[in-house]
């Protein structure tokens, strides 16, 4: 696992001067650094190159299949096909 290295807090002020070198710089790198900003230098957002935004996404959903896979193994195969269904919001077309 990665080790988070410290962040650099902007203010709100900075990030916004600094909105077009940001967009160029993720332009240029897909793994550009986040810049995260608040007021007071509190971190309160982050601005953070759509391609890893993306990942993110993809990872959270990856976390919650696996949530339900866990979920599933536990009940040592109790479900049955119709609970199946029914989790996958296919329940009410049964025949």
């Amino acid at each position: 696992m990665a080790v988070m290295e410290p962040f650099r807090v902007d203010s709100s002020a900075e990030a916004r001067e600094s909105l077009g070198k940001t967009m160029s710089r993720f332009r240029e790198d897909a793994n550009a650094r986040p810049v995260i900003f608040g007021a007071q230098r509190k971190p309160e957002a982050v601005i953070l190159p759509f391609a890893q935004y993306e990942h993110m996404l993809a990872l959270i959903e990856d976390l919650e299949l696996a949530r339900t896979i866990r979920a599933r193994v536990a009940t040592d195969g109790e479900s049955d096909f119709n609970e199946l269904l029914d989790d996958l919001g296919l329940g009410e077309h049964r025949a």
